[in-house]
């Protein structure tokens, strides 16, 4: 799985389940490639007028088009990527085909998720060069979180809390390493407050106004803090799932497309990709490897409770976890509200 997913960030062909050769459309260089279907999202074909309604209903699902020349991937990359569309307005026409293998297009598609790039694809194109096989089956196993195990630990004073621990988590065919900051004793009778914080390198890092995650990350270790010196303890799961699980440069692209009018959730679905791609049972068995079966949530996201919950997490609490908004967020602040679920006042 882990070649498969390097493959298709290299721009190379990937073989699934035997049945099928599937060319990257955003990142593919083969010389003279091409090929008289291309896979696309259900999402990218409504704009293109291509699926009914029920398959857009399901943004990433994947459909299957054919147009009256082959494409090649000038053309596959502008079909790809709404951000060309002011660029090249002209497109098709294009018609919609059945797709014979359903199972391993939808794993096309997550794979391309995966890898971070646009789920385009040339479909079994002439030139395309040698292919790394892949399996549907491979991406469930690739996707069981019994391979995660701990890596290394060490004692690291933060700023909020000099008593922390850092534990850092990893499997051996995924390149992301997740860690968690234990801050105070950590104490078997008594439920931590646990925060699940997703990868943000604009927020956290670089201090972006257009999300909240770097003020919520600082806000979290200093309640931990708190709970630490009141004689509890907290855990913050700092999770490798850029972007709500889509990555750093298609959260870019989302950005672009916010620019343009759209909110968080229709700029994602533009793009094909889900809204909300994080993997929660990761964060389910990293509070296992740490011996924590309960705990205290901090978060405003229903479906987090509910994600943990389902993976076995008793969610003793929920500790709502709102900060004010600024004239950057308070869009983003209201989407999250009104259309992803989140209870926020």
């Amino acid at each position: 799985m882990a070649l498969a997913i390097d493959a298709l960030r290299h721009g190379w062909p990937i073989r699934l389940d035997g049945l099928v050769t599937l060319l990257p459309a955003e990142t593919g260089f083969a010389p003279g490639a091409s090929s008289h279907t291309m896979l696309i999202s259900a999402a990218r074909a409504a704009t293109l007028k291509l699926a009914n309604q029920r398959e857009a209903a399901i943004p990433e699902a994947p459909v299957l088009i054919r147009g009256a020349e082959p494409f090649d991937l000038p053309l596959a990359r502008a079909l790809a990527d709404p951000a060309l569309d002011l660029r090249y307005p002209l497109k098709g026409p294009f018609v919609a085909e059945p797709i014979e293998h359903p199972a391993s297009a939808a794993t096309a598609m997550e794979l391309a998720r995966l890898a971070g790039i646009l789920p385009a694809f040339l479909v079994d194109p002439e030139a395309a060069g040698e292919a790394q096989t892949v399996c549907a089956a491979d991406l469930a196993d690739w996707k069981d979180t019994a391979h995660l195990a701990v890596a290394s630990r060490a004692r690291l004073p933060v700023a909020a809390c000099e008593e922390a621990e850092i534990v850092a988590f990893r499997s051996a065919d995924d390149m992301r390493e997740h860690v968690a900051l234990v801050i105070g004793t950590q104490r078997s009778e008594r439920a931590p407050l646990v925060r699940l914080h997703s990868e943000c390198l604009t927020g956290d890092i670089l201090g972006s106004l257009k999300c909240d995650c770097g003020p919520q990350l600082n806000a979290a270790l200093r309640a931990m803090a708190d709970e630490a010196r009141a004689g509890g303890w907290g855990v913050l799961l700092y999770l490798r799932q850029e972007g709500r699980g889509v990555g750093l440069v298609n959260k870019l692209r989302a950005y672009q497309l916010q620019d343009q009018g759209f909110d968080t959730v229709d700029a994602n679905n533009r793009l094909g990709l889900p809204s909300e791609a994080r993997d929660f049972p990761v964060a389910a068995r990293m509070l296992e490897l740490l011996g924590v079966r309960a705990i205290r949530l901090m978060t405003n996201n229903p479906a987090k409770v509910e994600a943990l919950s389902a993976a076995g997490v008793s969610v003793a609490e929920r500790v709502p976890h709102q900060l004010p908004p600024n004239p950057h967020n308070a869009r983003y602040l209201d989407t999250k509200r009104d259309r992803t679920g989140h209870l926020l006042d």
